[in-house]
C-alpha cells in the first residue's frame, strides 16, 4: 500500500473541509502535505484523522497546515434542534462552556437559551 493510499482519508477529509492551497507530494516514502485550513477547529480536526492513521508522530508523513482564521476557533451554523450547551460539548467538550459561546455571540444573541437554525455563531479560542 502506498503512503498516499494509506493516508486518502485524510485527503479525502481535506477536501470536505476545502482546505485551501492544498498540495500532496510524495517523496522516499513520506506523503507531505500542505494546506490552509479555514480555522483551528477544521486543522485539529486533520490532526486527529492523521493521527488515528499513523499515531502519534507519523514517520511517514509530514504535515503544514496553516490557519486562514485565528480570531476563532471555528464558525458553526446552527442547526435545528441544537443548544449552546450542546454546541459546547461538540467543541470544547463541556457543556457548560455554552457561556464562553454566548458571550462571544452577543451581537446576534440576546438570550443563551434562544438560538435559531441558520444563525453562524463564533465559536471562540478558549
Amino acid at each position: 500500500m502506498s503512503v498516499k493510499a494509506k493516508y486518502q482519508p485524510v485527503l479525502d477529509l481535506g477536501e470536505k473541509l476545502a482546505i485551501k492551497d492544498g498540495k500532496v507530494t510524495e517523496e522516499n516514502g513520506v506523503l507531505k502535505i500542505k494546506g490552509i485550513a479555514g480555522t483551528q477547529y477544521e486543522k485539529n480536526l486533520l490532526w486527529d484523522k492523521i493521527k488515528q492513521i499513523g499515531g502519534e508522530q507519523p514517520s511517514d508523513l509530514k504535515a503544514n497546515i496553516s490557519v486562514a482564521d485565528e480570531s476563532v476557533f471555528h464558525r458553526h451554523t446552527v442547526k435545528s434542534g441544537e443548544s449552546l450547551s450542546k454546541i459546547a460539548k461538540h467543541y470544547y467538550g463541556d457543556p457548560m462552556k455554552y457561556k464562553q459561546i454566548f458571550a462571544a455571540n452577543t451581537n446576534i444573541l440576546k438570550n443563551p437559551d434562544v438560538i435559531h437554525p441558520d444563525q453562524v455563531l463564533v465559536i471562540p479560542n478558549l
